[in-house]
């Protein structure tokens, strides 16, 4: 049964090596997989948890850690006095030192704990906005007759209304 196995892989590897099958075969086999690109060297900037895209400006870049907007990105700019470059631009010092700042905020799995917890909180006391939580509506006023289709779904059809 191991002959009848590898009988198969021993003719692919001589198509391969382009030798005679002999007691000893030698192949140097190549991964298709890996990329012939000489001189590429793909760095990927970790901040906050989060792979922050290359090519971007640090502003936006920093932009794709959840709790970090706009303003946000500015004012840690603004704090470590950085130029808004390039991010493929930073050396490991900035990158360090993006990511000291950052820490300073809660951000990613720490904030949305706290959200999760601050809703469950309101769902359990049974307040206004708990209760408007647990049916699935808006709960900030919003007007409900039309609107607010993400929160409440597909439109379901009622059977037996008619059209005036």
């Amino acid at each position: 049964m191991a002959q009848t196995l590898a009988m198969p892989v021993a003719s692919s590897l001589a198509i391969i090596s382009n030798t005679r099958l002999s007691n000893t075969v030698s192949v140097t086999v190549l991964n298709p997989h890996t990329p012939k690109v000489q001189g590429l060297s793909i760095k990927c900037a970790r901040v906050g948890g989060v792979e922050i895209p290359n090519n971007k400006r640090i502003e936006y870049s920093l932009q794709y850690i959840h709790g970090v907007g706009r303003s946000r990105a500015r004012q840690i700019l603004c704090d470590v006095k950085m130029d808004n470059k390039i991010t493929k631009e930073l050396t490991e010092e900035d990158l360090v030192i993006l990511r000291d700042e950052v820490s300073k905020y809660m951000t990613e799995g720490d904030l949305r704990r706290f959200n999760a917890i601050n809703i469950k909180r309101l769902k359990d006391i049974q307040c206004y906005r708990g209760i408007r939580h647990i049916q699935g509506l808006p709960c900030r006023g919003q007007r409900t007759k039309n609107n607010c289709r993400t929160l409440k779904g597909k439109k379901v059809a009622i059977a037996g209304k008619k059209k005036k």
